[in-house]
């Protein structure tokens, strides 16, 4: 009996190496999804969705008080408590109205300025994390969302500083051109508020405790800018080395505080402000808001994962 052998199969091919599927994607057109466009494109498809920002942002605004029976009211209300209570603790228990003209114009000015600055900065812990049904069904550039919220904040701010207007006025204070000088004051405080928005999105997308302890951090901050007592003042009593004198008058949220009080206020003066403030103010918008911004882009492929 004779036995025929199967011919012997032909050696199996190894798979491609991945260097082969990368050539093969790139032959065909593919690309990797979500992966982060250069700069240049990312700044161009930002700016082609500011009709979505404008648009995101005045929809959260609406919506913020549409529960509430006084609606938007609570936009001038809060930051006016908040300002009542100040007063009462600051004010009249701790005398920090002596030697400061003017005082509740002094005060609620530096409230409003402050809440809008926290404000900022406490919704960009939430622009990344608070989306994610946004963030993973959509392809946009995410810097949308902090940027958004941060206008948002500025519509509230201006909403709120026509009762400002008023609230000066009762105690005094009338338009003058100086006022003027309130507009590149909000402009420059606007993009440093941006851009510590930016940076805390990034870091809260990945740790979202952060947006725990920030009310703890913000409030620290508040009591280090001056809202509620005047730091030429402190820096006057000797009590303080004048290290930690020169760290409270450059703290960027003090610096816009006080040029928005140097702007409204006719008895806070250029005396009252520390040296090269516009220069330092312009500094800090620049610093904070172009390094923030980089800061997020470099992350950009990661948001919404995992």
């Amino acid at each position: 009996m004779t036995t025929t052998l199967a011919p012997a199969a032909p050696p199996q091919q190894a798979p491609p190496a991945t260097e082969d599927l990368a050539a093969l994607a790139r032959r065909h057109g593919l690309s990797v999804s979500g992966a982060r466009p250069s700069l240049p494109v990312y700044v161009r498809e930002l700016w082609s969705r500011r009709d979505f920002i404008t648009a995101f942002a005045t929809a959260r605004l609406t919506s913020q008080f549409s529960q509430a029976r006084l609606g938007q009211v609570w936009q001038v209300m809060t930051p006016l408590l908040n300002a009542a209570v100040y007063y009462l603790i600051f004010g009249i228990v701790m005398n920090a109205k002596n030697g400061v003209p003017d005082y509740v114009p002094f005060l609620i000015t530096g409230i409003f300025v402050w809440t809008f600055t926290a404000n900022t900065v406490q919704a960009g812990t939430r622009a990344i994390s608070g989306n994610l049904g946004l963030v993973r069904a959509l392809h946009f550039p995410r810097a949308s969302l902090p940027i958004s919220l941060a206008f948002q904040q500025l519509q509230q701010l201006l909403f709120s500083l026509a009762a400002l207007v008023v609230m000066l006025a009762c105690f005094g204070e009338f338009p003058t051109w100086s006022w003027l000088l309130a507009v590149p004051a909000l402009f420059l405080q606007s993009l440093f508020s941006t851009g510590v928005a930016l940076v805390l999105a990034r870091l809260a997308a990945r740790t979202p405790d952060i947006s725990q302890l920030m009310p703890f951090v913000l409030r620290t901050w508040m009591y280090a800018s001056g809202a509620m007592f005047s730091i030429q003042n402190l820096a006057g009593s000797g009590r303080f080395p004048e290290a930690v004198v020169i760290a409270l008058q450059y703290n960027p949220a003090a610096l816009y505080i006080d040029l928005m009080r140097f702007a409204l206020i006719e008895s806070f003066t250029a005396a009252q402000l520390p040296p090269h403030v516009w220069a330092l103010a312009a500094g800090w918008a620049v610093l904070a808001f172009a390094g923030g911004f980089l800061w997020f882009w470099k992350a950009e492929e990661t948001y919404g994962r995992g």
